[in-house]
């Protein structure tokens, strides 16, 4: 694991902003730049999977990905394991579930599913496709298997790869694209589905499966001689009814174990292949990026096609040749004239050329009334009348001097990450006003995806 490019020492923005032009400034470190258009077009790429750390817009990537590619022409479905419904909400769908629905109002000669991961109906589906309906109807009925399809550790992730695979091989889409789930580990998404095919092939299951194995008289035999120092040990540890459950689940589960492993074997060379296309997505956050970064280590380790880096809510600002510190200056002179016209200062006034051979005296001069807060008359003088326009010109500046300070920092850490892996393509999608709810909002981050690409100021 190289180190972590979020703890690179800092270095200050202003040096490369004023050496380099405010064309420098306008974006973020130089870097290799995705294109999305010619990766979704591609006939040979049939399946996309959106990875990254929860909460930085992976799954609205998924989605505007797969509208994108439908109004291009391609059949696609967007599996998200993403619990909040946000994708159904976004694309007019009531609800989703384990079945691909139909999106209506799709432009184009393609066409957009969707479908929300259901955990446990896949597990159901599993167990109902491998074994024969008596055994499977004991399996569905135990209680230690609907805890384990339920809340085991890693079955979601395990069952995200299951639906895939099954997808996949159906053979219906021309493109899949995957909303993994959020995850505090970058490493959870492949472990998955090697852990849970190892728990289910385990030393622990084979031997739980020993007796019915062996069948008859030798079965008992084994059971009652072999198995009854362990099965009261296990009994004290999980307690009497857990242990019987694990037995019996275990039992009838004996003709589906080596499926497990096979399968997740076969999802896992499937996400190697050349049509898989890994997607990390982050914002310019450090902790993101931190995240995105193990992500990119490990799917190299793992021989995992990456293709790049999709950069979400990233800022701008058509006045950044404002510096934040000149914008902080004029803020600070606004709020005290005095710093620059030396308004209570009877030397600056004596010698001021405005003062100069007239008759009104400096005490009485509306400069120095209105720096002394003195009205010039009862009406109020043109200072009064301009001080709201400047409380607004201060506030106006100091916030744009927040905004270049928020750039500032953004390049920073994005110029660490892209340092660390400058083989990384990265395609920056832009900060928006408001949260995307609709198919005009997917559409909408789809070309600002491909604009990032082209470079379009117009999409900035």
């Amino acid at each position: 694991m190289s180190p972590d490019p979020a703890e690179a020492p800092e270095t200050a923005p202003e040096a490369s902003e004023t050496a380099e032009g405010p064309e420098r400034a306008r974006g973020l470190a130089p870097a290799r730049v995705l294109d999305v258009d010619p990766l979704l077009d591609d006939p040979k790429t049939r399946i996309v999977v959106c990875c990254g750390s929860g909460g930085v817009g992976k799954t609205t990537t998924a989605a505007a990905l797969g509208l994108r590619a439908a109004e291009r022409g391609r059949k696609v479905v967007v599996l998200t394991i993403d619990p909040a419904r946000r994708l159904a909400q976004s694309m007019g769908i009531d609800s989703l579930d384990n079945v691909p629905r139909r999106v209506k109002g799709t432009e184009g000669d393609g066409e957009l599913h969707a479908m929300m991961l259901d955990m446990k109906r896949t597990f159901d589906e599993v167990v109902e496709a491998h074994a024969d309906s008596e055994r499977a109807a004991a399996i569905l009925a135990n209680p230690f298997y609907q805890s384990l399809s339920a809340g085991f550790a890693g079955t979601q992730e395990y069952m995200a790869m299951e639906k895939l695979g099954q997808l996949r091989a159906k053979d219906e889409w021309d493109l899949i694209v995957v909303d993994t789930p959020p995850s505090r580990s970058a490493l959870d998404f492949l472990d998955a589905p090697k852990r849970l095919g190892s728990f289910l092939d385990g030393r622990l299951i084979r031997l739980l499966t020993a007796p019915a194995k062996l069948g008859g008289r030798a079965g008992m035999a084994f059971l009652n001689v072999g198995m009854s120092m362990m099965t009261g040990t296990l009994g004290k540890l999980l307690g009497g009814q857990l242990l019987k459950d694990v037995q019996t689940f275990v039992a009838a589960m004996d003709t589906t174990f080596g499926g497990f492993r096979t399968r997740a074997d076969a999802t896992y060379k499937l996400l190697q292949a050349p049509g898989t296309a890994f997607l990390v997505v982050a914002a310019p956050e450090r902790d993101a990026l931190r995240e995105a970064a193990y992500f990119v280590e490990r799917l190299d380790a793992e021989r995992m096609p990456l293709v790049g880096l999709v950069l979400n809510r990233v800022h701008a600002s058509g006045a950044d040749g404002l510096s934040a510190e000149r914008a902080l200056a004029a803020a600070e002179n606004l709020e005290d004239p005095r710093i620059v016209d030396q308004g209570g200062g009877k030397a600056g006034l004596r010698n001021s050329p405005d003062t100069y051979g007239s008759s009104q005296s400096p005490a009485s001069s509306p400069a120095a009334e209105a720096a002394s807060g003195t009205p010039a008359s009862e009406e109020g003088s043109p200072a009064d009348a301009e001080r709201p326009v400047d409380r607004l010109t201060v506030g106006l500046l100091r916030l744009h001097a927040d905004r270049m300070q928020l750039l500032a920092r953004e390049r920073r850490t994005r110029g660490r990450f892209t340092a660390r892996h400058p083989e990384v393509a990265v395609v920056e999608v832009p900060a928006l006003p408001g949260d995307v709810h609709d198919l005009t909002g997917l559409r909408d981050i789809g070309t600002r995806l491909a604009a990032g690409a082209r470079g379009t100021e117009g999409e900035r």
